[in-house]
Formats: structure tokens, C-alpha cells, sequence
């Protein structure tokens, strides 16, 4: 069988690294996409490669720009070949309650977060149409779900990556391609673990299973999403949030 070739955004923070790490365990040739401004990308691969990751392969580029978009496909496809999987998952937040939310605020996240769908997804859906075999994954919130104080941009987008999965999953469904979306919680990367002690033991205290996801838990999720065994399920939502909110 022909090695699968998995196209990562935001490869390089806590979700995407369990992600890239998921993929090449099983077996498939992973393709890191990582923002420019990004200062440690020759400590993630170092770290990578201690852990035994040797093979991926970067790409550097603004997703909320479509003209670098292009440029990481052409050279992932140089590189590594015809994209067969394609992760959504660059993301940022700039949170402010909306009184005080300035335009500059909602147009990063919604670009970043939802824009950014349309402009890797243009690269890579019509060609894994066409092979008749495909795989998109998009990673939403569960905030994208229930809303969430202080943050409308980021819940306004996350919301909009549900819809944009479920309209892309029936123009696709007959071809071959499933596009599926992830809704996580609060998932235990560095970023939130460096979050004061106090304030996270307050987050913890409200998810009923009285922890934090753990990243790799949302890695497996895209690994059985990317497998032949998820290949009946398309337009889905998959809430990973240890029962923090029920859809």
C-alpha cells in the first residue's frame, strides 16, 4: 500500500505535535506546517528526533493567507507527494469581552481560525476528489459549541469551522473524501499547564471527569478519523471535553 501523506497547520504547539506524533505512528509521512514567526522550530525538531521523530517535513507559512497557502502546498507536494490527509489546526485567541474587542482582535482569530479552512482546503479537497480517497480534519472547541464570556471571535469561528465541516462533508461525501471536525476542551499542553496553578485547579474543578485532555487523546482521535475504519463517518463532531458540555 502507498505511504499516506499528512498535512499538519499549527504543527508545532501541544496539539499539533501529539497530532504529527499520532500520524507517524502510523506510518504515515507527516508534513509540519508552522507559522514564519515561529522562533523554535529547531528546538521542536530536536526535540522531535530525541523522542524518534526524524522524518517530518516543514513547511513555513501564514494560513490566513491564501497566497501562502498555495506556497505550502506546492512545496509539501514537492517534497513529500499528493496530500491524502489535511489537518485544520492553526489557531490563536486574542480574548476581550466585546465591549472592548477591537476590530484588529476579530479579524485575526476569524482568519486565522475559520478563513484558514477555505485556504488550505482549496489546495488540497479537489485534488483527493478526484484520487477518489481523502481525508479533512478540522479542529473546533467546545467553546465553538457553548459559547463562551470574553471570547465571541474565537466562539464565532470555532462555531463557523462545525458548519464549514458540515457543508464541505456532503459536497464530498460521493467522492471519497470525509471531512470531520474534533471539539476539544481544555486539552493539557504547555501553554495551559504553565496557566497559574490556581486559576487551572479552578478550570479542572468545573470538567466532571476532573482533568485535563491529555494531547495525545486528541492525536488518536485524528488517527482513527485518518483510518479506513472511520471511513463510514462524515460531517461529524466529535466532543472530547470530558463532559464538560453534552451537544
Amino acid at each position: 500500500m502507498t505511504q499516506r501523506i499528512a498535512f499538519v497547520t499549527g504543527a508545532m504547539g501541544g496539539l499539533g505535535t501529539a497530532i504529527c506524533q499520532a500520524f507517524a505512528n502510523d506510518g504515515y509521512k507527516v508534513v509540519a506546517a508552522y507559522h514564519p514567526q515561529f522562533d523554535d522550530k529547531n528546538a521542536w525538531l530536536a526535540e522531535m528526533e530525541a523522542a524518534g521523530y526524524k522524518d517530518f517535513i516543514c513547511v513555513a507559512g501564514d494560513v490566513s493567507k491564501l497566497e501562502d497557502c498555495q506556497a505550502m502546498a506546492a512545496e509539501a507536494e514537492a517534497k513529500a507527494g499528493p496530500v491524502d490527509i489535511l489537518v485544520n489546526n492553526a489557531g490563536i485567541t486574542r480574548d476581550k469581552f466585546f465591549a472592548k474587542m477591537e476590530k484588529d482582535q476579530w479579524d485575526a482569530v476569524i482568519n486565522t481560525n475559520l478563513t484558514s479552512l477555505f485556504n488550505m482546503s482549496k489546495q488540497f479537497s479537489a485534488k483527493m476528489a478526484e484520487r477518489g480517497w481523502g481525508r479533512i480534519i478540522n479542529i473546533s472547541s467546545v467553546n465553538g459549541i457553548k459559547g463562551q464570556a470574553g471570547q465571541t471571535n474565537y466562539s464565532a469561528a470555532k462555531a463557523g469551522v462545525i458548519g464549514f465541516t458540515k457543508a464541505l462533508a456532503q459536497e464530498m461525501a460521493a467522492k471519497g473524501v470525509t471531512v470531520n471536525a474534533i471539539a476539544p476542551g481544555y486539552v493539557a499542553t504547555k501553554m495551559v499547564m504553565a496557566i497559574r496553578e490556581d486559576i487551572l485547579k479552578g478550570i479542572v474543578d468545573t470538567i466532571p471527569m476532573k482533568r485535563l485532555c491529555k494531547p495525545e487523546e486528541i492525536g488518536g482521535a485524528c488517527s482513527y478519523i485518518a483510518s479506513e475504519l472511520a471511513a463510514y463517518m462524515t460531517g461529524a463532531t466529535l466532543s472530547i471535553n470530558g463532559g464538560l458540555y453534552f451537544q
